[in-house]
């Protein structure tokens, strides 16, 4: 014997509408019905076949009674038909998980147009007022989204003929939910184009309270007479002569009524709208976009012609689109301290907190401090020495060779020799550029321990501003021009002195 649901999957399309109809007609008359315990097994199989459109009708019955707004028969079937709608594309992305991106989230703002009966003959420019807005994005693939949006701003509209002078100013709030369509999608615009176009439309609630600016600031009322001027007395009364001008303050200071109607303040809207999408950065967009609403009202401006007030909403937003952790799934690994506490990082088996010399040369031996050998204690490491034997206290150079009386006798001949031709070419032709180029190999020089590092005179080193025991180009330069200031005790034999001590250096 079939069961329930194997019966259910047997149903043609136009069943399967029907039967979630009657799951809604149920559902949304259950807090009403004094017959609730005979609803109970045909409630429970809604709530069975399909938990998404469920709750998706519990939403709009929710709606419905904080409201208090009783939409007709044909309404609510159009409502429940876009929520239906919405709900399977969520039943079937719940089956796609792989598919599924984080929410987006955007703050806007941009300018209302109100296009209704009072608004004609006004200024184009004068009904623009501002609004704000908030919107939720879910996407779904590449092609589809939806929106729920949050608007707030005022609507506005002024008439000035010679047979009507109406105006209203009216605080909206609107509510809207949307399905979007993308088109970054790889068929007409490349995904994850830069600029890419979007469209969508919407079922939403919209609130409205309208008021006028029937006074100016002393309280008086505007009469307007036929020479389009604002009087204090209508133009048709005794004592019309005596009217003064006044001006409108357009405070809005009066809350419209219709004698005849008490019209409610809450109507359905349809959002019809699309713009474009600007890439800024990896999870930032901008947005350009417009979106007409189609009121079911003619009361937003309190005149009613037959025809329904709707309105533009011309914004620009920021986006910011969350982003899933593509390793979500692995673990984060804890801090080993212990392993940090034993880090070798040059390999030499001496840890780096012992380490005093933490760039040994890999396959090098080192000492318990971690530097490299040396044998014969001349400073230069056995690594680097071509005399690993010389005789203690004699004096080497870079390579741990020997120096002879006679080498060091050549090695300060031509030590002097090119101090000498550095300070001659100097002030043949003195530059800031040449003294720095003279800088940089000195300081790479005593880097790569090829020179001695020679100590400035104790009468110099009040030019070492940094005190760190080397005289640099710009410091040459700083004394010189204290000198010719006349800031300086130094002599021009000073000078040279410490030009010539540079150049040795």
């Amino acid at each position: 014997m079939n069961s329930k649901n194997d019966q259910e999957n047997k149903k043609s399309p136009l069943e399967k509408a029907d039967f979630f109809w009657n799951c809604f007609s149920i559902l949304s008359t259950e807090s009403h019905n004094p017959h609730k315990s005979q609803i109970i097994n045909h409630n429970e199989y809604c709530f069975v076949r399909n938990t998404s459109i469920f709750l998706h009708i519990k939403l709009l019955n929710l709606i419905d009674n904080l409201f208090a707004f009783k939409l007709n028969n044909m309404i609510k079937k159009v409502f429940f038909i876009i929520v239906l709608f919405f709900a399977m594309i969520e039943s079937m992305h719940s089956q796609t998980e792989k598919n599924r991106q984080l929410p987006s989230i955007a703050i806007g703002t941009g300018v209302l147009s109100f296009k209704g009966d009072v608004s004609k003959g006004g200024s184009t420019f004068g009904g623009i007022r501002a609004g704000y807005n908030l919107t939720v994005e879910e996407r779904f693939w590449k092609h589809f989204g939806v929106s729920v949006n949050g608007m707030f701003g005022k609507l506005s509209g002024n008439e000035r003929n010679k047979t009507s002078n109406l105006n209203f100013q009216s605080k909206i709030f609107q509510g809207d939910l949307n399905f979007v369509v993308h088109f970054d999608n790889g068929l007409l615009f490349k995904d994850g184009n830069y600029l890419s176009p979007f469209i969508s439309i919407g079922l939403g609630l919209l609130k409205f309270d309208p008021y006028g600016d029937l006074k100016d600031a002393n309280g008086l009322n505007y009469n307007y007479w036929s020479d389009f001027t604002i009087r204090s007395i209508a133009e048709s009364e005794p004592n019309a002569s005596s009217a003064i001008t006044i001006q409108r303050d357009y405070t809005y200071e009066t809350k419209l009524n219709d004698s005849s109607t008490n019209y409610k303040r809450t109507a359905l809207a349809l959002p019809v709208g699309g713009g474009f999408k600007l890439k800024l950065m990896d999870n930032l967009d901008l947005n350009l976009g417009a979106a007409y609403y189609l009121t079911f009202t003619d009361w937003i401006d309190n005149y009613k012609s037959g025809k329904n007030d709707n309105y533009i909403y011309t914004n620009f937003s920021i986006q910011y689109n969350f982003t899933k952790n593509k390793n979500k799934n692995s673990a984060v690994t804890p801090l080993d301290f212990s392993a940090i506490d034993n880090l070798d990082s040059d390999g030499d088996g001496i840890k780096d907190s012992d380490d005093h010399c933490q760039s040994t040369p890999n396959g090098v031996n080192v000492d318990t401090y971690g530097c490299p050998i040396d044998s014969d204690e001349d400073g230069i490491p056995d690594y680097l020495d071509i005399e690993p034997q010389t005789k203690k206290g004699a004096i080497v150079n870079e390579k741990g060779e020997t120096l002879t009386k006679k080498m060091i006798a050549d090695k300060q001949k031509a030590f002097e020799a090119e101090t000498f031709e550095r300070s001659r070419m100097f002030n043949a032709s003195p530059s800031l550029e040449y003294l720095k180029e003279i800088e940089s190999m000195a300081i790479e020089s005593q880097k790569n321990k090829s020179k001695i590092k020679i100590e400035i005179p104790d009468n110099l080193k009040a030019v070492d501003k940094n005190k760190d025991g080397f005289i640099s180009a710009d410091e040459i330069k700083d004394a010189i021009d204290n000198f010719f200031e006349g800031d300086s005790s130094f002599t021009v034999e000073k000078i040279n002195a410490l030009i010539d001590f540079f150049f040795q250096q």
